[in-house]
């Protein structure tokens, strides 16, 4: 951290440097007007520094979620920012919320609902940011998860890890034995539900350091063009393992459970609500004693996360591009810590829907030549706007496939007339929040409703979707919303995970322990011979399911937990499967040696 007698030299240097960039844009466009017989001027396009963070709620310094959060870096950067304290994701989910980013189209005209989805199967052609921007004479590179677990490479110009692993993560440590903390309840449980300090340095972590030196060094490089650059920091992302020198500010006895937990929260909830409010996480890490533990390690998390963001900032500072880069900062979801008894996100309640956004212009940027100065914006804004305000900030002409308005009047001034809502999509299509600027309202596709004045209630405690003096504000919000929602195309075959092949040989097939909620797995029989399909029980006995021809698909509803054993015509056992905690594909190889 750099002393308080050092402030004063950093910003008469920000404000050196904003005014040589502006005369660099002013001489530039004088330039090209003077060339001979040019049609328009070329203007000189600012840089971009696009920063996520993975599963970041409110919980940070300046947003005031938790009182007991520690991100100096998160602060710093929202002291030369426009914050937007009212800023809400897509989707509650990380693909949906992503895939409209970075085309700037919403779940509802694109079909993109939810996680099982690929983005390249619902929208095939869509061109994502950095491709328009390389188009316009941007060179886009970046590093760490900014889509839905792939990269994308024909997006980008450059990419750490190659771009053509598609893999957008680099080596990360994790410990050798797991879990660290949380015992997995069943084959429901999400893997990478666990947390704990692990005793390494930042360096040997790996990870979000590895992404963030990448981005460092490309700050530091002197650019021939305009650069893109997109830096994917993945903690607070599950699981929780960080150095342990970030779990030391969160001693466990001090430890303060969220602020915005309330028990019997549900009684007022209809039952859309009490049912996607509850879940097994939850239940299970109360039982287990670690819902504390499990505070402290988010808590160390997004410290980490911050550190790392830090690392960027002050590359940022020290580069010739300093004063010649916008920055954004955003989180595509939050995070549920047992408020309305719940773990994890995919809710529409304002716990899991808000995030931090944080904007700064540099002056002289095309769309916005003076630049944003440091300030506090409460106007609902989505992350929708994201594309087309960075195109109209750089001068690029709009595109009429975006859905979102750009948030260039409130960067000019945040107490601008805002005729808009941010709309959140639930994986259910007709399923949406709305966020205005005091009221909110969550409506279920089958006409149930919460409605919550945020002002007076900023934990959503007290719904008022029944009470008759809030009608008028209810039916404003609705309007927001759209009436008509694009089919929710079903994920396709390629795109779900592959159950793991187990051969029979000598070893007993195991019985069946499920335990979860329903979903279907699809059998696919890579052999020239039909075989056969058994479910085996809970006493590990075989019950007879279906043939299986060569290469056809068989759709099978089926649970986590539940085995599922393959014999070849001749009654002979051949291996199993075990289905884990999704939808799956499970494929019986050619052969016995596979």
């Amino acid at each position: 951290m750099q002393s308080c007698e050092a402030e004063p030299v950093r910003n008469y240097w920000r404000v050196w440097r904003s005014m040589v960039f502006a005369c660099v844009l002013m001489i530039g466009g004088i330039a090209v007007g003077h060339a001979e017989n040019c049609e328009a001027d070329e203007p000189v396009r600012p840089n971009i520094l696009f920063i996520a963070m993975d599963d970041l709620n409110d919980w940070i310094g300046v947003m005031g979620g938790h009182p007991q959060s520690l991100t100096p870096q998160l602060d710093r950067l929202a002291e030369s920012s426009v914050l937007f304290t009212n800023a809400h994701c897509v989707a509650p989910a990380c693909n949906p919320s992503r895939t409209a980013i970075f085309t700037g189209r919403s779940p509802h005209r694109s079909g993109l609902y939810d996680n099982r989805q690929r983005m390249r199967d619902v929208l095939p052609e869509a061109k994502l940011l950095p491709k328009v921007l390389s188009e316009h004479g941007y060179y886009s590179a970046g590093s760490g998860k900014m889509l839905h677990y792939f990269i994308d490479a024909p997006s980008w110009d450059e990419y750490f890890p190659s771009a053509e692993t598609e893999n957008p993560f680099p080596r990360t440590y994790n410990p050798p034995n797991r879990p660290l903390n949380l015992p997995r309840a069943g084959p429901w449980q999400y893997v990478e539900t666990d947390w704990g300090a692990i005793d390494v340095t930042d360096e040997e972590y790996g990870g979000d350091y590895l992404v963030t030196e990448w981005v460092a060094d490309q700050l530091q490089q002197k650019h021939d063009r305009p650069f893109f650059l997109a830096c994917g920091i993945y903690r607070p992302h599950e699981p929780w393992f960080v150095p342990a020198e970030y779990f030391e500010p969160f001693p466990l006895d001090k430890i303060q459970i969220p602020p915005g937990y309330r028990i019997n929260d549900l009684e007022d909830l209809p039952p859309q609500g009490k049912r996607r409010g509850p879940n097994r996480y939850f239940e299970h890490i109360q039982e287990q004693g670690q819902w504390k533990r499990a505070i402290q390690a988010y808590l160390a998390s997004v410290h980490y996360a911050d550190a790392m963001l830090g690392r960027v900032l002050d590359a940022l500072e020290a580069s010739p591009n300093g004063d010649q880069t916008i920055v954004v900062l955003w989180s595509d979801h939050g995070w549920h810590l047992g408020e309305k008894e719940h773990w994890q996100k995919y809710t529409p309640w304002r716990a899991c829907t808000r995030v931090p956004l944080m904007i700064s212009v540099p002056s002289g940027a095309p769309g916005l030549t003076s630049g944003t100065r440091p300030e506090s914006c409460s106007k609902p804004v989505s992350l929708l706007s994201l594309f087309p305000t960075l195109l109209q900030l750089s001068g690029l002409p709009s595109r009429k496939e975006h859905d979102g308005p750009s948030l260039i009047p409130l960067l000019k001034n945040p107490d601008a007339d805002w005729p808009h809502a941010a709309v959140t999509y639930l994986a259910d299509p007709g399923s949406y929040s709305v966020s205005g600027e005091e009221m909110r309202l969550i409506h279920y596709s089958n006409g149930e409703e919460e409605l919550y004045d945020i002002r007076a209630d900023p934990y959503e405690w007290d719904n008022l979707a029944t009470d008759i003096r809030f009608e008028a504000q209810r039916d404003m919000l609705r309007r927001f919303a759209p009436s008509e929602f694009a089919e929710k195309p079903e994920a396709t075959l390629e795109s779900l995970t592959l159950l793991d092949w187990h051969p029979a040989k000598d070893v007993e097939v195991p019985p069946s322990r499920p335990d979860g909620s329903p979903f279907d797995v699809f059998f696919i029989n890579r052999r020239p011979e039909p075989v056969k399909l058994f479910w085996m029980d809970r006493e590990g006995r075989p019950k007879f399911y279906a043939d299986l021809s060569q290469d056809q698909p068989h759709r099978q509803q089926t649970r986590p937990g539940a085995v599922w054993c393959i014999q070849d015509g001749g009654e002979k056992m051949m291996g199993y499967f075990r289905v884990d905690d999704r939808s799956a594909r499970a494929i019986v190889p050619k052969t016995s040696n596979e």
